[in-house]
């Protein structure tokens, strides 16, 4: 009779079953580790399939050895009707014992280390980009194309949205796992609500890049600009951008006055988007305190009691950092300084930013609609034109086409309008939320709405061609006159980044 190389109760179905599962598994993850290492690297989903999903296969075969073990040992003390001898009863002068302790502590040496590398690289893949913002593609595709033109496309998604800490490595795990229950089974809203519920606090993030008191000084800005009209005229203006410092007279100065440590501004937004702010609570560096309220819908009592009183940080003017979906208007403005839609196209500015405002079924037919609508326009009012510069207007069509493909997301539901940005206000409210807004003291006192607190005005149209640029500031002269309205009212009011105005 031949004699058994292992304990007699791993003689079973069960752990027989769970060897070969678990071998065979790490045969598989060893094949799939060298094809990664040498043959297609960087696959995301082979990387889950090699270091997430496999593994549990393993582990499962290593429990069925276990399992196996106990459930035959328990069926023959039942049949003899007595228990055997405990199973640690290791005799190492036995030659059974010895190759069972040199495969069990082998094996478990090869399992550990195995163990440790498939962690570390199933932590690298979860942390990285290709995991936020593919996995999950259908859903992320708007985040992640806006994330890759963005200013931070070299920052990684984890730096931003879980930071530095082993608390908020879970905290994030966990809310991954809702929100992989919601994408399975079609929970999640579109387009996705912001902000984020629960997000770290910026001070906690940004600051580990941006330090405040590295702000000071001013920048130049200059938004290029195109009237809507035939020769699609320049109409670039230039700003001296108030950045701000962090300490000075009053505790500071400029647009980062907001974010200085002397200073706390608190406010309640009504919103979920918090762009409806109904009470605001300024601190200053003395310790005084002011706050602002609107006299026309003044919080009830109730609604003070259930509000949050958000503490203003980073977050609440840039509030796109890195997901921004620019206005129709903003691209093709930007597209026609850098050349790359002809400038001097008839009405390709107006023609353009209506091709783009229009809600179309998906992106397929946005792209077809978008080319044909605009080689219509110039083969019906521009013969000439499609004729002689059937180039140019091609050049053009793929330009706004891939304006379209980086911005809108129909299956999503995303456009800008659903995600205005905070910065500035011509064409969302943006700073104006408080600033020239309802809100005021029991005195009567208002937030300024002055626009040299935040900004000089040194040019604008074709200002900088006769040399009429000023350091000291210029009044803001609206290219077509509206009579005065420019100084008053909210420029979002009217100008929203689409079609209604260009």
């Amino acid at each position: 009779m031949t004699e058994r190389r292992f304990p007699d109760h791993f003689s079973n179905w069960i752990s027989v079953g769970g060897a070969f599962l678990s071998l065979g598994t790490f045969v598989i993850i060893l094949l799939l580790v060298l094809i990664d290492a040498f043959i297609h690297p960087g696959t995301m989903y082979l990387g889950i399939l090699t270091y997430m999903i496999l593994p549990g296969f393993l582990v499962l075969g290593l429990i069925l050895i276990a399992a196996g073990g106990v459930w035959e040992r328990r069926r023959r003390e039942k049949g003899r009707g007595a228990s055997l001898p405990p199973v640690l009863n290791l005799d190492l002068r036995d030659a059974k014992h010895r190759r069972a302790v040199f495969v069990f502590v082998t094996g478990t040496a090869i399992f550990l280390v195995a163990s440790s590398l498939g962690t570390y690289q199933a932590y690298h893949i979860s942390e990285s980009t290709k995991f936020c913002g593919t996995l999950c593609h259908k859903v992320m595709e708007p985040e992640h194309t806006a994330y890759l033109r963005s200013a931070h496309a070299r920052v990684g998604c984890v730096a931003c949205h879980i930071g530095p800490g082993a608390g908020w490595f879970v905290k994030s795990k966990m809310s991954g796992a809702y929100q992989v229950y919601s994408t399975a089974f079609n929970k999640y809203s579109r387009p996705i609500e912001t902000p984020i519920k629960n997000l770290r606090p910026a001070r906690e993030t940004c600051l580990q890049c941006h330090w405040p008191e590295k702000f000071f000084g001013e920048r130049k800005h200059v938004n290029p600009h195109y009237l809507a009209d035939e020769k699609n005229t320049p109409y670039p203006i230039t700003l001296l951008v108030d950045v701000g410092g962090v300490r000075g007279p009053g505790g500071g100065h400029g647009i980062h006055w907001h974010m200085m440590i002397e200073n706390k501004v608190e406010y309640i937004a009504r919103d979920h988007a918090r762009q409806d702010i109904a009470w605001l609570r300024v601190t200053s560096s003395d310790g005084k305190s002011v706050e602002y309220s609107s006299p026309d819908g003044p919080l009830r009592a109730e609604e003070r009691a259930k509000a949050e009183i958000r503490t203003m940080d980073c977050i609440d003017c840039h509030n796109r950092p890195s997901h921004n979906y620019r206005p129709p208007t903003v691209e093709v403005n930007r597209a026609m300084a850098q050349g790359v839609i002809p400038a001097d196209l008839p009405y390709i500015k107006r023609e353009a930013v209506k091709a783009l405002d229009q809600e179309y079924v998906n992106r397929t037919v946005a792209q077809e609609t978008i080319a044909k609508v605009l080689r219509a326009f110039y083969a019906d009012n521009y013969p000439s034109v499609a004729r002689d510069r059937a180039a140019d207007i091609e050049k053009a069509v793929v330009a706004v086409g891939d304006i379209y493909r980086n911005n809108f997301f129909p299956e999503m539901r995303v456009t800008w309008r659903k995600y205005p940005e905070n910065i500035g206000h011509s064409l969302s409210v943006g700073c104006f939320r408080c600033h020239g807004s309802s809100l005021a003291t029991p005195e009567g006192k208002t937030i300024t709405k002055d626009c040299s607190s935040c900004h000089i005005l040194m040019a604008q149209g074709d200002e900088p061609k006769s040399g009429m640029v000023s350091v000291k500031g210029l009044t803001f002269r609206h290219p077509v006159d509206i009579g005065g309205m420019e100084t008053e009212g909210n420029c979002a009011s009217c100008h929203q980044g689409g079609a209604e105005l260009y």
